[in-house]
């Protein structure tokens, strides 16, 4: 058992790899040993339309020379049965002669669950299931999320001082929190498969909201909520070979041809007051193969996230500095009573320069 969990350790070492570039498949990580443990091939999933873990790690024993024959193969979520962008894995395996497969979980999507598993079992293959399998889970919580609650896995990006002011009363913001943190948000950007935001920041700041501060092979999708069409054509949004998708309330047939030659997706999905149907939203980006959502807005739309139950996690950066007046995290509120709270969990504190991050997850969240 010892030998299992270290090679499996090994596996999910492989598939945390894959965090920036796999989207919007899993990140799976395959370590193939022989009888006496030793490492033959090792590999993880790569970019959509790439190999899979399995068989990155079926190359790599090749490429070292190592049959495969009589081996285990333990990977970090049930090889695929169907053809998708690439051909089943599970085949492959059969193929190459593995006689063991050590998975962690069941892949949550319906077009393998369980399939994978069988198939193995039918060519005679040995299947163990379980090993490393909430490591797995929650290197793929967005996965899981989108095959199971059809819809994203939702986290809000918050940069504050201590006393938790995101910007000055006049809205200058650059900036509160050091290079350190700054960079890392970019790596929860590119950890992403979108990365959203309200008009209010695009009218306001004119960002680019792209990956620049660490290496990626991906630019996440951008969203943008305007409710009514008021994303300038010359926004610095619109960057090359990245799709971006702008929700709105109000039908404008104009502004919508005008932002579609931009290179935008314009969906209407109309809800209560004149604004956008967030909750319909999050289904929507779900259908888009969306599997995480980085949201980095103002308090007015953070809030009507948090108001409406959407949000999953918490990404915060704190500087050591108080600001005193100023603009807060998110708008909701007020409650009546401390006992109606959104309670969070601590996931993980860290120290970046002279800043903390904190990531906090919603209480019961991550239970489906």
């Amino acid at each position: 058992m010892l030998e299992t969990e270290r090679l499996m350790a090994q596996a999910l070492a492989q598939a945390a790899k894959g965090l920036r570039i796999t989207s919007p498949n899993p990140h799976v990580g395959c370590v193939i040993a022989n009888s006496q443990g030793h490492v033959l091939g090792q590999g993880h999933t790569q970019l959509a339309g790439g190999a899979h873990a399995e068989i990155m790690a079926l190359r790599d024993a090749e490429a070292k020379g190592h049959s495969v024959v009589g081996a285990t193969a333990y990977v970090t979520l049930e090889p695929c049965s169907h053809h998708g962008r690439t051909g089943p894995c599970c085949d492959a395996l059969v193929a190459a002669g593995i006689k063991r497969v050590v998975a962690s979980t069941a892949d949550p999507n319906p077009l393998v669950s369980s399939q994978g598993f069988d198939r193995l079992r039918a060519a005679g293959i040995e299947v163990e299931v379980g090993c490393g399998a909430a490591q797995s889970r929650e290197l793929n919580l967005g996965f899981f999320s989108r095959m199971i609650r059809k819809t994203p896995w939702v986290w809000i990006k918050v940069a504050a001082s201590l006393d938790g002011k995101t910007a000055l009363n006049n809205g200058r913001s650059q900036w509160i929190t050091s290079d350190a943190a700054r960079a890392d948000g970019h790596a929860w950007r590119a950890r992403s498969c979108a990365v959203l935001t309200g008009i209010g920041t695009v009218l306001e700041d004119n960002p680019r909201l792209d990956v620049r501060l660490v290496e990626t092979h991906r630019q996440p999708h951008l969203i943008v909520v305007d409710s009514r069409l008021e994303t300038p054509l010359d926004a610095n949004l619109f960057i090359p070979r990245r799709k971006v998708y702008i929700y709105a309330a109000a039908e404008n047939a104009a502004k919508k041809s005008a932002l579609e030659a931009r290179g935008a997706t314009v969906i209407y999905l109309p809800g209560a007051n004149g604004k956008v149907d967030l909750a319909a939203m999050l289904c929507d980006l779900a259908q888009r193969e969306v599997n995480e959502l980085h949201v980095e807005a103002g308090q007015k739309l953070s809030g009507s996230f948090i108001r409406e139950c959407l949000v999953d996690e918490f990404v915060v950066y704190l500087a050591p500095k108080l600001i005193g007046q100023g603009r807060g995290m998110a708008d909701f509120g007020p409650l009546d009573d401390l006992a109606n709270a959104v309670p969070l969990e601590f996931k993980s504190t860290e120290i970046l320069g002279p800043d903390l991050r904190i990531v906090a997850r919603v209480c019961g969240r991550d239970r489906f």
